[in-house]
């Protein structure tokens, strides 16, 4: 299954799926362009605007290993950077910044690295321990 993202504003508003089959061309190889029209015909919205994301790409990385399309796997509430070609989910705290490699937002402290659990706290902008 293929994964096409619907967007307004440059904001995703809805994910949906395709099977493989119908983004091939007549040498059998899947193109995005296909998917596209495909939905635009289905949905009938001629200027709709698609772009194909991938279940496995997080980061900017591909988890099979295969090409990873847009740094991060649409969801909705996500931006589209056109400029980065990238989607980019919405900023979790005012004091994260956008890790320009992954488009993922980061901590401006590190998330410890000691096996514990922590939870982020805006107020004293560091990483408080989870107590059980």
């Amino acid at each position: 299954m293929a994964s096409f993202a619907k967007i307004e504003n440059n904001i995703v508003i809805t994910v949906h799926s395709v099977v493989n089959e119908v983004l091939k061309d007549s040498n059998e190889i899947e193109q995005e362009n296909i998917g596209i029209e495909f939905l635009k015909t289905l949905y009938n919205e001629p200027n709709a605007i698609w772009k194909q994301t991938s279940y496995n790409t997080n980061g900017g990385v591909h988890k099979l290993g295969g090409t990873p399309f847009r740094k991060n796997h649409a969801g909705i509430g996500f931006t589209y950077d056109s400029n980065r070609d990238a989607f980019i989910p919405p900023k979790p705290y005012n004091s994260w910044v956008l890790n320009e490699t992954t488009c993922l937002w980061e901590a401006p402290i590190a998330y410890p690295n000691d096996g514990q659990l922590y939870i982020w706290n805006e107020q004293t902008l560091n990483w408080i321990l989870q107590t059980p």
